[in-house]
């Protein structure tokens, strides 16, 4: 319990109670640490595990892994594994350099042990992460790239956007992450109806032969949701996320109600039943035959547990992350079940 005692609370204390501050601190002294091969060798010691499991054609040494958002950039992809990661997904990353949304942008809900993010898709550009993933050269888990679209292009022209965005990260990424779920960017979400996402994956899979996920959001309905895994199959899509952040404010603590107000994603503890839901509803829909990528309000071992019982063959972190420290990430590999190659 050290993190929760000691670590978390001077993270929390971090540029004056500034979670965005204390966010990009953490990834700089990732960074730092990344440098350091013997730390990253005794980190791998204590946090690593032999929990390995094969996804469509992909090879996880972990079955957790780092969810899209934590580190956009790729500024400390050679820690993360240390932390015993399986594997990493960067971004969400878009074709422009963007700053995202004016800042406070980021707050943490502690007594809901949840966080509202409204970041909007704040990168450096596709351009600058493929000159980053280059650099580093072959990397010791597999890495996933979340792309999504720049905030200045309409919808209407968001297919090239992602295109652009793909073709430069294309060789770089063992899957590409599709967001059209951030409750962030204006009009994002409309990119889950059937008509724009099949024009979407159908030109990216006409680009090149990629694993392709697409990440869904926590507020479609059941019927939405069905359409969409419709289209995914006509595309071949390789599998899912469940589920992206949500705009509902439902299980918060009266203590957090002031923040509740705050326009954004929330995600963490009140996000977990949704998430299960959907991670469940895909699984049925598909026979269990798409992979699916659990993520939301995974908090403890039981709670990834209970996303592979629904179905899900990986999980992601990232709120969990924040308020539980790696040791989350320890406890699931040594938790998790075998599972079959898929």
């Amino acid at each position: 319990m050290i993190y929760s005692g000691v670590v978390r609370r001077h993270l929390f204390r971090l540029g004056g109670g500034d979670p965005e501050q204390a966010h990009e601190r953490t990834l700089a002294a990732l960074h730092r640490l990344g440098g350091h091969p013997r730390v990253v060798s005794l980190l791998r010691r204590y946090f690593g595990a032999d929990a390995p499991r094969t996804v469509f054609g992909v090879h996880f040494p972990s079955p957790v892994g780092l969810a899209a958002g934590m580190d956009k950039d790729g500024l400390a992809l050679p820690a993360w594994p240390a932390l015993g990661f399986g594997f990493v997904e960067v971004g969400t990353v878009t074709a422009q350099r963007q700053p995202g949304n004016p800042r406070p942008r980021l707050f943490r809900l502690p007594r809901s042990t949840a966080i509202i993010n409204r970041m909007g898709f704040n990168n450096a550009g596709a351009q600058a992460l493929a000159d980053r993933l280059h650099a580093y050269g072959p990397l010791r888990t597999p890495l996933g790239i979340s792309i999504g679209k720049s905030a200045v292009i309409p919808v209407a022209d968001a297919v090239e956007d992602y295109l652009a965005a793909f073709r430069t990260l294309r060789h770089f990424g063992d899957y590409f992450a599709i967001n059209i779920s951030s409750p962030n960017t204006a009009g994002l979400r409309s990119l889950q109806d059937r008509a724009a996402l099949d024009a979407l994956l159908g030109a990216l899979r006409h680009e090149a032969t990629v694993r392709l996920v697409v990440k869904i959001a926590p507020d479609l309905t059941d019927h939405a949701i069905g359409e969409l895994l419709e289209v995914c199959a006509d595309h071949e899509v390789d599998g899912v996320i469940a589920t992206n952040t949500t705009v509902a404010r439902t299980g918060l603590s009266p203590e957090d109600a002031a923040r509740a107000e705050e326009t954004g994603g929330l995600s963490g503890r009140p996000l977990a039943a949704r998430a299960l839901e959907v991670v469940g509803f895909v699984a049925r829909q598909t026979g269990g035959k798409l992979p699916i990528i659990g993520v939301g309000g995974i908090l403890t071992a039981q709670d990834a547990l209970r996303m592979f019982d629904a179905g899900a063959s990986l999980v992601q972190l990232y709120t969990g992350l924040v308020y539980q420290g790696p040791g989350l990430v320890r406890r699931i590999n040594r938790a998790a079940p075998a599972r079959p190659r898929r």
